[in-house]
This record gives C-alpha cells, sequence and structure tokens, in this order.
C-alpha cells in the first residue's frame, strides 16, 4: 500500500476511505450487419461482473433508446444468462414515444423485474415540461411494478435528446418516495450534483447517488456512487481504483487520472459518440473482436484509435491483449 507522506498525508486524510457501489453501464456491441451481437455482450458482461462490477444493461451507452421493445427484452435475457444465478443487475426502463407514459414504464419495469432486475426508469419526453408534483405521482405509480424498489435517472440532453435534468424541487419530491433507492445523476455539472449530495444528506442519507459524470469521476471522493458508461472501458480498472479508494491507498490518484484522461478523451463533443470510443477501445485492448456499434448512432473519426491506444498504454493495458 502506498501510504501519503508531509502535505500529501494531509490532503488525503481530508478524503475519507470509503467503499462506493460501482456500477458498468454495459456497451451492446454490434455485428457487421448491424446486428446486436449477444454472444459477445454476454462475455462482455461475464467480464465485467467478474472484475467485482455490477451491470446496467439498456442504458444510454447500450444504445437502448434505439432498441424496440423486443431487442432490449433479448438484451435482458443474455444478461441474466452471462451472469451468476440471483446474481444482482441494472436496466433501462422507457416510455419514449408511447402516449400513454404510466402503462409504458408499467410494462417496460416488469420485463426487467421478470430478470430479477432492478429497473432504471429513463427520462421520458412525456414528462418534459411537468410539474414536479406530477413527475412525482407518475413515479409513484409506476414504482408499484417494482416492489423491490429501482433508481431514478437524471441524462443531460447533451447525451440524448429525450434527456432531462430534474429542477430542485422535483428532485425533492422524488428523494421522497420510498420505491425510488437512488437515481443516476448525469448532469455533467459538479455544482449540481454536489447540491444532489447536499440534499440527500439532510433528508434521507441512505439514497444513492449514482454518479454518471464521465468527465469528473473523481465524484466518488464527495459521497456519490457511480453508474458510469466509461465503467465499461476498463471495468478492471475500476475494480482497481475503488479497492485503492476503499483501502485509503494513495495508489487512487494515479489510477484514477488515468481513467479520467481516457473519460476525457471518449466523452468529449460529441458526447454521444463516446460509444463508438467504447467500442474502438475494447477492440483495441481485445475486449471486443470488432468496434461495430449500432447503425444509427454517431462515430469518431479513424484519428481516435492512435488517442485511444495512448489511453490505454496509461493504464497500463496491452493492445490487442
Amino acid at each position: 500500500m502506498n501510504r501519503p507522506e508531509g502535505g500529501l498525508r494531509r490532503a488525503w486524510q481530508r478524503l475519507a476511505p470509503r467503499r462506493v457501489h460501482g456500477i458498468a453501464a454495459a456497451l451492446l456491441p454490434y455485428t457487421e450487419e448491424g446486428r446486436p451481437d449477444l454472444a459477445a455482450f454476454e462475455r462482455h458482461v461475464a467480464r465485467t461482473a467478474a472484475a467485482g462490477l455490477d451491470v446496467a444493461v439498456n442504458m444510454d451507452t447500450g444504445f437502448g433508446d434505439l432498441l424496440d421493445a423486443g431487442e432490449r427484452e433479448a438484451v435482458l435475457d443474455a444478461t441474466r444468462a452471462a451472469l451468476a444465478p440471483g446474481r444482482r443487475f441494472y436496466a433501462g426502463a422507457y416510455a419514449l414515444g408511447e402516449r400513454d407514459a404510466l402503462a409504458a414504464y408499467r410494462a417496460s419495469i416488469a420485463a426487467v423485474v421478470r430478470r430479477g432486475a432492478v429497473p432504471v426508469l429513463v427520462p421520458s419526453p412525456a414528462l418534459h415540461g411537468a410539474g414536479a408534483a406530477e413527475r412525482a405521482a407518475l413515479y409513484a405509480a409506476a414504482l408499484e411494478a417494482a416492489p423491490e424498489g429501482a433508481l431514478g435517472f437524471e441524462l443531460s440532453p447533451r447525451f440524448a435528446p429525450h434527456g432531462e435534468i430534474w429542477d430542485d424541487e422535483t428532485f425533492a419530491r422524488m428523494i421522497e418516495l420510498p420505491g425510488l433507492l437512488g437515481a443516476k445523476h448525469s448532469s455533467l455539472d459538479r455544482g449540481t450534483e454536489l447540491r444532489r449530495l447536499a440534499a440527500r444528506d439532510r433528508a434521507r442519507p441512505e439514497f444513492r447517488i449514482y454518479t454518471g459524470n464521465d468527465l469528473a469521476i473523481d465524484m466518488v471522493t464527495y459521497g456519490s456512487d457511480y453508474l458510469l458508461g466509461l465503467a465499461t472501458f476498463a471495468p478492471e480498472r475500476f475494480a482497481e481504483r475503488d479497492a485503492a479508494l476503499a483501502a485509503g491507498d494513495t495508489a487512487f490518484l494515479g489510477r484514477n487520472d488515468a481513467l479520467q484522461h481516457l473519460g476525457n478523451v471518449a466523452f468529449r463533443a460529441p458526447v454521444p459518440a463516446y460509444k463508438h470510443s467504447a467500442a474502438i477501445f475494447l477492440g483495441l485492448t481485445g475486449g471486443l473482436e470488432r468496434d461495430t456499434i449500432h447503425p444509427k448512432a454517431p462515430r469518431r473519426p479513424d484519428a481516435d484509435r492512435e488517442l485511444l491506444a495512448d489511453c490505454a498504454a496509461r493504464l497500463g493495458m496491452g493492445l490487442g491483449t
């Protein structure tokens, strides 16, 4: 273990060692014919779980908003097959184009619960502009389909057009819902997330804030857990970083910095192209056989291969291994 000295020790002592709940939003690989590659996906899910992280599927990283209901259910089944019996996972629940958002959420939640997973309620365009009381009431009704609870999801429109960040009144109402166990917060704004943490600590300390800020993954040192698309790039490196933080080992600092460099490269504008960055990185480092993604998803230029190879080197990951 690396022990800090002098001024570093004093600074490090302000960062209390803590165990974080780490969830990787899993990338969904594609075949060259433009179909989900469920065999490769199962291998990637199994790898992530073996590293010690929980897995979230049908999220933004898994092209969940571009899949139809049948494809999302196929992903749920593949995830269940890849994991040990009883192993918990998380999955997006959607109400995107449907007129009846409540019915759509309930049906999607039920499909997730049937596989023994925890639903994550993805923002719905039907609620854009709704008041805080209206949103909370719809969520409360939808959560009746998830007897063991679910997570909320604040998603910046920088990731997807259906995304929305709650105002503070909405968050205050959401945190009061007993069926909501926590929320993934993907505003990409430290100030907003710190405000969420302060409100959580005052009102309901057991409520978990899962940072989705891939540009500030050190939010785990401020009290957030994480549900990150970046974690799908290198789940073992995230697990090593988390273990160092839990042990009070200053190796956390260098490991976090190397992962954050990868995040800065992969999640630069346009942000949605990070999924192609993930596929390229996994292809370069041997996690996937190809870097094909959903046909409708944005892509990075070929020059990114060199950038991502450098990121892999900084993480001590060889190419093609």
